[in-house]
């Protein structure tokens, strides 16, 4: 898995609503944090999205981007981002090419990825890594945390 300080793996995706987004598209502008989920439509999955959701507003405040990865389809994406209004971008990534450039992907990308989150910065460093299968809380209190830090840092 990567770790935090070193260079977050480039890609590029496709979303719900058929737009190709790439990490080099936010680099040198804002930092980005990715967060990988097994699942549309589970529990924990939902949870942990909606709390992206519900804490856009102070993720925006610091100047960041929120982007979801599963392996998912892009029409499962859609779906799931229309039901729970999310307002984000959640990247289907069918072959786990993402998942295993960040070490997240599970028995090789046959089953979905582990649930994982990464702090980027906007020059593409990761600068925190939060892993808790069951805790989704976790991804965004800890995230929220390192874009203060980061945020604190540029000033």
């Amino acid at each position: 898995m990567i770790k935090a300080g070193e260079r977050a793996p480039d890609f590029s995706g496709i979303t719900g609503d058929g737009k190709r987004i790439a990490l080099g598209d936010y680099r040198g502008k804002q930092p980005v944090v990715l967060f990988f989920y097994p699942k549309d439509n589970t529990t924990v999955c939902t949870k942990e999205a909606c709390s992206f959701r519900d804490h856009g507003a102070e993720i925006a405040a610091a100047g960041a981007a929120v982007i979801g990865v599963s392996m998912d389809t892009p029409e499962s994406h859609q779906r799931f981002n229309e039901r729970h209004g999310l307002g984000y971008p959640l990247i289907s990534d069918r072959d786990a090419t993402i998942c295993k450039a960040y070490g997240v992907a599970r028995l090789g990308g046959w089953r979905p990825p582990r649930r994982v989150t990464f702090v980027i910065d906007r020059d593409g460093t990761v600068r925190r890594v939060i892993a808790s299968e069951f805790n989704a809380n976790k991804h965004v209190d800890e995230a929220l945390e390192a874009l203060r830090e980061l945020k604190r840092g540029a000033n």
